[in-house]
């Protein structure tokens, strides 16, 4: 309950610095199904940048890796904007709901199709694996969500709601491009005495990925068995 308040504040907070520029965006007729139009632009950008970066940079080269992190955090600015841009502009729709949530879907999708082939394109292919896992569980958390609430019951929470998805991937592929060019892109730390190695340059990016795998799929099921408990009771209430 304390993290759910804790998420809630942040979310206040981060909505009342936005919110002059949200007016602004009302003011100049920007509405809510543009704004996410312009956040899933931004995402074929981010693919487009890691694509690139598979097919013109080299291993050691992490910029690639930190201009898209760059441009997934400021795609990720618009998932909420589009939200308040609805409510503040008086603009909401049940259409509108659904065209932010599919094409969510597809902007997250995207995003990932670059990351993986980065990855293969890098020979990292157990990170690429744990991209593709990421992906299925974050794909898992939205649809046992929506067809929870298709069957007429809540299902949210869990620790890897879009937004923590967005801030995890954005951050730790920025931070992993800025790292780049402190020590390098082909820094490694080998264990003493063994040819074992346990960091690189890249690991800053590839271990979030590898967390986010499993965080998903354990929102997805937390979020299944919820989901299970409230329909139970909800067909109990009905028998009596």
């Amino acid at each position: 309950m304390r993290k759910t308040s804790l998420r809630d504040a942040l979310q206040q907070g981060i909505y009342k610095i936005i919110n002059p520029f949200v007016r602004f965006m009302i003011s100049v007729g920007f509405t809510p199904n543009a704004v996410t139009i312009t956040g899933f632009l931004l995402n074929i950008g981010v693919a487009v940048i890691f694509i690139l970066g598979g097919e013109q940079g080299n291993r050691g080269d992490l910029s690639y890796v930190g201009w898209a992190g760059f441009l997934i955090l400021f795609a990720g600015l618009f998932d909420m904007l589009d939200g308040q841009v609805a409510r503040l502009g008086k603009m909401s729709s049940s259409y509108g709901a659904l065209f932010d949530s599919v094409i969510d879907r597809y902007s997250e999708l995207i995003m990932f199709l670059g990351i993986c082939y980065y990855l293969i394109a890098h020979h990292y292919f157990l990170s690429s694996l744990l991209a593709f896992v990421a992906m299925i569980g974050s794909m898992m958390v939205s649809y046992t969500r929506a067809r929870a609430e298709g069957l007429g019951v809540e299902c949210k929470g869990g620790l890897m709601q879009r937004p923590e998805r967005v801030v995890l991937i954005g951050l730790s592929s920025m931070l992993c491009g800025l790292l780049a060019t402190w020590i390098g892109g082909d820094y490694k730390v080998i264990l003493p005495g063994t040819n074992l190695q346990v960091f690189e340059t890249m690991s800053v990016f590839t271990f979030p990925l590898a967390v986010l795998a499993v965080l998903t799929n354990i929102t997805a099921l937390n979020r299944l068995l919820d989901a299970r408990k409230a329909l139970e009771q909800k067909e109990a209430l009905k028998g009596q």
